[in-house]
């Protein structure tokens, strides 16, 4: 689960700041923003998702954690 945990915490890093040379380009234009925008705006919901699952499968979470 600690593995799981890891992958999940480095995938938004990696998103964001590891894929910006690959996708550093205007064209093609999505939604009416250029790529490297586009990229950046999926980039806050995949961290939101990752966090989201990070959030669900800790153990730590719930009503049970005082315990």
């Amino acid at each position: 689960m600690n593995i799981l945990k890891i992958i999940l915490t480095l995938i938004p890093f990696i998103w964001i700041v590891g894929m910006i040379p690959f996708v550093n380009r205007v064209h093609p234009i999505i939604m009416g923003l250029p790529f490297l925008a586009f990229w950046l705006v999926a980039g806050i919901f995949v961290a939101f998702t990752c966090l989201r699952i990070i959030y669900k499968i800790d153990s730590r979470n719930g009503s049970n954690s005082l315990e």
